[in-house]
């Protein structure tokens, strides 16, 4: 019998929470650059009850990605997309970021949305990072949100001399995420369909742990300390958010981003995280 398939991009945890919330009655179809290292996923949600098959999809090629929903599209159609693939500024270089965060996720939502079923509905998981840079300019904003795919990585802003170092690409990734979730509801919206963003905190996950304990790490315990919430968040937090974006009661909502930082944001601009009042806050801005 076909099911109806959710396509979730990464084998991260994130992913993971969601993916328990939505994928009951679907295939699940996890796609991730190494699926050696999706095993114990797949053996976690097989041991659940959940229908779920592991594919190879690398994020920095335009033409696996392409091969990737051709090869979920053979299970069903594909009704739901959760994307939580990605590297952090401390895993990768500049182009790394820009060529799997940025571009890898423009031609993911664009190659989606051409076989998404009606009524279908993802979710893209971008970053509390994207909001902590200088403010672009309208023109800059439309750019990264309405570029072709093919052209994005020619732009004068996404050019490594315009580019500061890996957190400075990962800010602009996270913000081309959103800008880019933006356009695209307008064009899932012709098929039915709705797509929105995430941008977590600092969720507590086995890389993040490992975050705490490197070089950075009383940065982050630092941030969660002052942030209204005064701890680091969880991935089932996320999948809260998550599953309401994905459910009937979320119909009106699409080209949205949903901050969940537990107001680390917040105290960034207005708070105790203010740049000046924070030793190290320029060299940290996440």
């Amino acid at each position: 019998m076909t099911k109806e398939v959710l396509l979730v991009t990464g084998a991260g945890q994130i992913g993971l929470a969601i993916v328990r919330r939505m994928g009951y009655g679907k295939k699940i179809v996890i796609a991730t650059r190494r699926p050696e290292k999706a095993q114990e996923t797949l053996t976690t949600l097989t041991n659940a009850g959940f229908d779920a098959v592991v594919i190879e999809m690398d994020m920095a090629s335009r033409e696996s990605i392409v091969n990737a929903v051709q090869k979920a599209q053979e299970f069903g159609p594909i009704k739901m997309l959760v994307n939580a693939a990605g590297v952090s500024p401390s895993q990768a270089s500049i182009e790394q970021i820009l060529k799997v965060d940025l571009l890898g996720t423009a031609i993911l939502l664009e190659e989606v949305r051409k076989v998404i079923a009606p009524g279908g509905v993802g979710v893209t998981i971008s970053s509390q990072s994207g909001w902590r840079m200088k403010q672009l300019t309208p023109e800059e904003d439309r750019a990264l949100a309405m570029t072709p795919t093919e052209q994005l990585l020619d732009l004068d802003i996404l050019q490594p001399e315009n580019i500061v170092n890996t957190l400075h690409a990962y800010q602009l990734a996270k913000r081309c995420n959103e800008k880019r979730v933006m356009y695209e509801a307008v064009e899932w919206g012709k098929r039915g369909a709705r797509i929105n963003d995430i941008a977590p905190g600092i969720i507590v996950t086995p890389l993040a742990v490992d975050e705490f304990n490197g070089i950075r790490g009383d940065f982050y315990k630092n941030m969660f300390a002052k942030c209204p919430a005064g701890r680091p968040g969880t991935t089932d937090e996320v999948a809260d958010v998550a599953e309401l974006l994905m459910s009937e009661r979320a119909q009106f909502i699409t080209g949205s981003t949903f901050l969940i930082d537990g107001g680390a944001t917040a105290s960034y601009y207005y708070g105790p995280l203010q740049p000046g009042l924070e030793t190290g806050m320029e060299e940290g801005k996440q």
